[in-house]
This record gives C-alpha cells, structure tokens and sequence, in this order.
C-alpha cells in the first residue's frame, strides 16, 4: 500500500444514539439486534448504523458502493471524510480528500457569493492566499454573475449548489468521495460541469463512490463494497486499477462506456 495515499479501516463502527424514552422491537429499522443494527451500551440503546467494517484501499483503486436505502453508504462516506468519529475500531485516510456532498455546508446566508468562495474554501483545506488566486476561476465557471455580490440567502438552492460544486471542482485532491454521480444547474451548465467533474474523477488518485446505478459501478469501479445492515457483505474485484474510463453525458445522467 502506498505510505502516501491509502483509506485503511480496521473494525469501523459508527453508533447513533436511539432517543430516550423511545421503544424500539428489534424488528425496527430492518433486522434485530443481533444483526448489529441495535445496540445497548451501558444500558443505553444505539443504532448502529457501520458494524465492524474492516477493508484496504490503495491508489488507483475506484470504489463503488451498493446497497438499499438505510444500508449505510452514506454514513461510511461521512466517517472517511471526518464527519463522524468512530464509536469503535478506526479509520485513517492518507492524502488530500475531496467530497462531493453538503457542498454548501459552511457557508454563511450573510455573506456574498465571493465571501463564501473564500469561506468554503478555506473550510476544505485551501488556504485564503489560494482561494484568492482561485476566485476569478471560480467565479467564471459558475456563471452566478452579479449575484455573487448578493448574500447567500437570495439564492435559489440551485445556484447555492452551483458555487458549491464550482467551488469542490477548483481545488486538487487525491482522494475524491462521492454520493451519487452530481448533477447540478441547466442543460448547459450541467454538461460543462460533467466534464469537468469526468476530469476531476480520472485525475483523482482514489475514488469512493455511493450509489443505486449498479450499471454505472460495474463500469466505472475496479472494486464494489456491498452494504447491508451496516456491514459489508460483499467486496468484488471487478478489474484491476488504473483502467481508462470513457463516459458518456446526456442531459440526466452519466453513463459508463
């Protein structure tokens, strides 16, 4: 494994604590409390929402990751990018990480457009020297205009996630986590911006991505994690590393040639 890029988790947990005062059988929530869905901890009850996940994941690898809704892909990504700390066992990433959702989070309805360029940014490891040297790039491909003189609040939420992904896409990283394949704005931004997320992807030396499109995973990953209950149940080797990947955009989604 490379000592510079890598996700490495050993016996991942990840609980949420189940509201005081709340009954729950163990059929709640899709299994019972054996399946590692429910948990009592010092007689306090959590869901556990990532039980005991363990896996490598070295440069060149794509990861896709399949399951049905509540399974836990999205609460995985959330603990490789940070969002929530392990209950138990651990997780490291080495390299820079880049994730493509809540790409408004950190931003302030107070300020202007350019003010929160700044503070996104700076907010995903950017320095503000960088964001100031970014800004007009930035600002050129969201196409927002005037309106990044205006306050975060008088925009739609399509044009809050337009500076967002604007934002994500100008900044390298080696480590790219996604959930779902974005799509954002009107035909013709969404085409300029798959292409530029396309780039983004084969640039990227590692990428973990979420989704219901197992056609797309079968062809875009080298590798598929498949998530039930908090756990993973299958990991399939699809191809080896590095392989080329030609996309094709429509107007409403990706697919993979």
């Amino acid at each position: 494994m490379s000592d510079d890029v890598y996700i490495r988790a050993r016996d991942l947990c990840i609980d949420f604590p189940v509201a005081a005062g709340r009954a729950l059988d163990d059929s709640e929530g899709g299994g019972p409390a054996s399946a590692g869905r429910f948990v009592t901890v010092n007689k306090s009850r959590y869901l556990r929402a990532i039980d005991h996940m363990s896996f490598d994941v070295e440069v060149g690898e794509r990861i896709g990751i399949w399951g049905k809704n509540g399974s836990g892909k999205t609460t995985l990504l959330r603990a490789l990018r940070g969002v929530y700390a392990p209950t138990a066992g651990e997780v490291e990433v080495g390299g820079r990480i880049q994730s493509f959702f809540n790409l408004s989070f950190g931003m302030n309805d107070d300020a202007t457009g350019y003010e929160n360029i700044l503070l996104r940014g700076v907010l995903m490891g950017a320095t503000p020297a960088q964001m100031r040297q970014l800004t007009e790039e930035i600002a050129a491909f969201s196409e927002l205009g005037e309106f990044l003189n205006m306050p975060l609040r008088s925009y739609s939420a399509g044009m809050r996630m337009r500076l967002g992904f604007s934002v994500a896409l100008a900044l390298p990283s080696d480590i790219l986590l996604m959930d779902e394949w974005l799509s954002v704005g009107d035909v013709d931004f969404r085409r300029k911006a798959s292409d530029r997320l396309k780039a983004f992807v084969q640039a990227s030396k590692l990428l973990v991505i979420a989704s219901h499109n197992r056609k797309m995973l079968d062809g875009l990953c080298t590798r598929i994690f498949t998530i039930d209950g908090g756990c993973i149940v299958s990991d399939e080797q699809i191809r080896g590393k590095n392989k080329g990947v030609r996309f094709a955009i429509n107007e409403d989604q990706v697919a993979v040639e």
